[in-house]
C-alpha cells in the first residue's frame, strides 16, 4: 500500500514538474519560430508531441514489464533537441543557459524516475522451478516445448 502510494507521489510530482518545465520553455521556443507563419505558436508541439507520444509508450511498455528502447531514444532525442533550442535562446551567461537547460533535462530525469517507480510496484513474473531428475542433479538442458 504505501509503495503504491509513493508511486502516485511520484507521479503526481513528475506531471507537475513536467507541466512546469513545459510552460518555461514553451515561451523560448514559440519565440525561436518565425513569427510570420500563423501556426508560430504551435511549433513547439513538434517538439513535445513526439516526446509525450514516447512517454506514453514508455509507461504502457513499464506497465507490462517490456523494453522500450526505441521510445527512450525518442524521449532522450526529443528532451535533447528541447535543450539545445531553450539554451540557443538564453542570454550568453552560464546561469542563465544553465537556468534554460534545466527544464528539458528535469523532465527527462523526473520521467525516468517515474517508469522505476511504476516497474517496482509492478508485480515481478516468477520463474519457472528447474525440473530435477530422479537422480537428484538438475536438468540444465532445455527441452524443445510441445504445442
Amino acid at each position: 500500500m504505501l509503495s503504491l502510494l509513493i508511486a502516485a507521489l511520484t507521479a503526481a510530482i513528475v506531471g507537475m514538474v513536467s507541466v512546469l518545465g513545459g510552460l518555461i520553455a514553451y515561451d523560448p521556443l514559440r519565440t525561436l519560430a518565425s513569427p510570420a507563419h500563423g501556426l508560430a505558436g504551435w511549433w513547439p508541439l513538434l517538439v513535445y508531441g513526439p516526446w509525450l507520444v514516447a512517454s506514453l509508450s514508455i509507461l504502457r511498455a513499464a506497465l507490462h514489464r517490456r523494453r522500450a528502447v526505441h521510445s527512450w531514444v525518442v524521449v532522450i532525442l526529443f528532451s535533447a533537441v528541447a535543450m539545445c533550442l531553450c539554451v540557443a535562446h538564453a542570454p550568453r551567461t552560464p546561469i542563465a543557459m544553465a537556468v534554460a537547460g534545466l527544464p528539458p533535462i528535469t523532465a527527462l530525469i523526473s520521467f525516468q524516475q517515474l517508469v522505476l517507480q511504476i516497474t517496482l510496484t509492478s508485480p515481478a513474473r516468477h520463474a519457472q522451478p528447474r525440473q530435477r531428475h530422479a537422480g537428484g542433479r538438475a536438468n540444465y538442458r532445455r527441452t524443445p516445448h510441445r504445442w
